[in-house]
């Protein structure tokens, strides 16, 4: 297990909770939040290594580096064998769309998926820091266990996005495609009253290129259901293939 949000997130905590009865648990974040880093690895520096807790069936370590860094360090150095599943999250805020791309959460199953281990990343639509994280535990207890059981096509990773809603309001699942949509973005300069300098900040909005589309996760989780996206890391766009053949020029 792992997460983009640091050791200390309320949302690996409720992962913790989630997966418990589901078999004995290795545990290994980052130091601090990792929000953003996608699968960023730590390459000019060492990434150190701290044991926080030790138990019969739950183990916890905190890493100076990345949530990808923390996959590598786990299944390379720490673990007996690989995992029977691998979970980023649970993740403080959407990873439905294109900020799966963005994501340290999906970076982190990504990474899993790429050395064939189930991976699932868990994200609940709220940043608030008294987000309700009941439903997220209920029904991905409930995923984590099937894919336990029956696992999953080589080198798929499954994106799951619960809506900020209560337990009893979620309505159900729903297998969906990602959204086609983008982030505007922009960056908000501050004036650093030490320095006398501009500072940026970056800001923006979500763009929503096909509003209730059916079967996108966007929509699934406007409806009040879990979304379900299976990736994968081959980003071959195999159906234009052809249609580009026009720019290879023979000698």
């Amino acid at each position: 297990m792992t997460n983009d949000d640091s050791i200390n997130a309320t949302g690996l905590q409720a992962a913790i909770d989630m997966l418990a009865p589901c078999g004995e648990l290795f545990v290994i974040a980052p130091d601090e939040p990792r929000s953003g880093s996608s699968h960023a690895l730590t390459i000019n520096t060492p990434v150190k290594l701290t044991s926080l807790r030790q138990s019969e069936g739950l183990s916890v370590y905190m890493a100076s580096g990345t949530p990808a860094d923390c996959v590598k360090l786990a299944t390379s150095c720490l673990l007996p064998r690989m995992p029977d599943l691998l979970v980023a999250g649970i993740n403080h805020g959407s990873n439905s769309s294109v900020s799966v791309i963005y994501s340290g959460t999906m970076g982190a199953a990504i990474e899993g998926a790429m050395l064939g281990v189930p991976s699932i990343g868990f994200s609940l639509c709220s940043h608030s820091r008294d987000a309700d994280f009941a439903a997220s535990i209920k029904y991905g207890r409930t995923i984590a266990r099937k894919i336990i059981e029956q696992g999953l096509p080589p080198h798929i990773a499954l994106n799951v996005n619960i809506p900020a809603l209560p337990e009893s309001e979620v309505k159900g699942i729903r297998i969906c495609r990602q959204n086609r949509g983008y982030w505007n973005e922009d960056f908000a300069p501050q004036l650093n009253p030490l320095t006398g300098e501009n500072e940026y900040w970056l800001t923006g909005f979500y763009h929503n290129e096909e509003p209730g589309a059916a079967g996108t996760d966007e929509t699934a989780l406007s409806e009040g259901y879990i979304s379900i996206v299976p990736v994968q890391f081959d980003m071959t766009a195999y159906e234009v293939m052809n249609e580009i053949q026009g720019l290879v020029v023979s000698d």
